[in-house]
């Protein structure tokens, strides 16, 4: 009798251990975070950081470099730079436009010069062509840069006509002055200082027509640049 109790204890309480073990392995099965020494949870943070540009040093007005006879005429020539900063990724353009159609008036008076007139529309004079006696005084603009790949296409040269080729020279590229705003530089990464530098000219032939009273004769142009889109 007692046998037979010891036997059915000894079955009930390893009965009793496999249900408890049962439990504690489908408990880990489900709960599989609990049953490990370690977890790990991937996660992100993220900042936006927005574009920007400015004029570290921007255009400075400018004095052309001597004067000119009103009568027998001449050539004066002035310059003057920007420096542009931008983080943006696709770079940043410039442009340069003139308050006035006619860009160069007298002031308080009724004279003015001419626009410079490249000899094919829209597209820069590799070099310079001066009026002949009798002929008007004209005004016009050329572009150079720190970075030659900076500049405009439409100023860029093969050493013989602008708007081709990859070449930048000092004095070379010349265009007329335009109150539509028109592309100097079109830079395709960011930079932390680019330097363009504005050339301006001024011719007045012998006799020039029409005349030009004396006084001062200023041309307002603005420049801006703008992070590409």
């Amino acid at each position: 009798m007692h046998t037979h109790l010891a036997y059915s204890a000894r079955q009930a309480l390893i009965a009793s251990v496999l249900v408890v073990l049962l439990g504690i392995s489908t408990f880990f099965a489900f709960e599989p975070q609990v049953g490990r020494t370690q977890v790990n949870e991937v996660f992100t943070v993220t900042q936006q950081i927005t574009d920007e540009i400015s004029f570290t040093v921007a255009p400075a007005d400018v004095t052309m470099v001597g004067t000119i006879a009103g009568l027998t005429g001449g050539s004066a020539t002035g310059t003057t730079y920007a420096v542009v900063r931008s983080n943006d990724a696709g770079g940043y353009n410039m442009t340069l436009a003139f308050s006035s159609s006619t860009a160069m008036g007298q002031n308080g008076g009724s004279g003015y010069i001419n626009n410079y007139t490249p000899s094919v529309a829209l597209t820069p004079d590799f070099a310079w062509a001066d009026n002949s006696t009798g002929q008007a005084a004209e005004f016009g603009y050329s572009v150079t840069a720190s970075t030659t790949t900076d500049i405009d296409q439409t100023f860029l040269n093969n050493g013989s006509a602008c708007n081709t080729g990859s070449g930048s020279t000092l004095h070379r590229c010349w265009m007329n002055p335009s109150t539509t705003p028109e592309t100097i530089i079109n830079r395709a990464t960011p930079t932390g200082g680019s330097t363009t530098t504005l050339t301006f000219r001024v011719h007045v032939p012998n006799s020039p027509s029409p005349a030009l009273p004396s006084g001062f004769y200023p041309a307002t142009g603005t420049s801006t640049a703008t992070n590409n889109p």
